[in-house]
């Protein structure tokens, strides 16, 4: 009796363990899916010049396009920064500028999905930012930091910045709800600029 009790825990347990690994692929895939239909839905942005949505359901859209060529990240911003916008792709926090514009562009994305290259940024990385009327701005990190999430306002900016945000720390389970790693960029206008702080 106790072996087969001791089966049905062993199988019950695997049972659970790969409907956990599952759950965590299917998010991947997700993701990696919908950067395909944001891609297409961001060309017919830009072309029409108006907001396509990436599937008929979606409740959001393609605002801008970030780059990060040293680590071969290609990713398309959607608006906003709600659960569902974020469980696609990086969302536009609203409240920000317009991307690639004047002001300080605020970018949110997931630590395991498409925030999760900023474990590997560094200061002086160019970060390039695209929006749908093409216009284009290069941005060099100046800063890094880790915050807890109560502390994050948005910095009203003259010079063109451009934040993102994440949760913390990477590559673990166990994540503490309240932190967030900050990446900050300026704008990067010629070679050799000096980089300062806001203005």
């Amino acid at each position: 009796m106790k072996r087969h009790a001791g089966r049905y825990l062993v199988f019950t347990l695997l049972i659970v363990a790969l409907f956990g690994i599952v759950d965590g692929l299917y998010i991947q895939v997700k993701a990696v899916a919908a950067q395909y239909l944001l891609k297409k839905a961001w060309q017919e942005t830009v072309a029409q010049q108006k907001p396509v949505k990436p599937w008929p359901w979606a409740d959001t859209w393609p605002v801008a396009r970030l780059r990060v060529e040293r680590l071969g990240i290609d990713c398309i911003v959607l608006a906003g920064d709600s659960g569902e916008v974020l469980a696609f792709g990086p969302g536009h926090l609203s409240q920000s500028a317009v991307p690639a514009t004047e002001g300080n562009c605020v970018l949110m994305g997931h630590r395991d999905t498409s925030f999760s290259f900023l474990k590997d940024i560094v200061t002086g990385d160019i970060l390039s930012l695209q929006n749908v009327d093409e216009r284009e701005r290069h941005y060099e990190i100046v800063s890094t930091t880790v915050k807890k999430s109560r502390e994050l306002f948005l910095e009203e900016t003259v010079t063109p910045w451009l934040t993102l945000v994440t949760c913390y720390p990477f590559d673990t389970l166990a994540m503490e709800k309240d932190l967030r790693f900050v990446v900050f960029a300026r704008e990067l206008k010629r070679p050799g600029e000096e980089i300062s702080g806001f203005s």
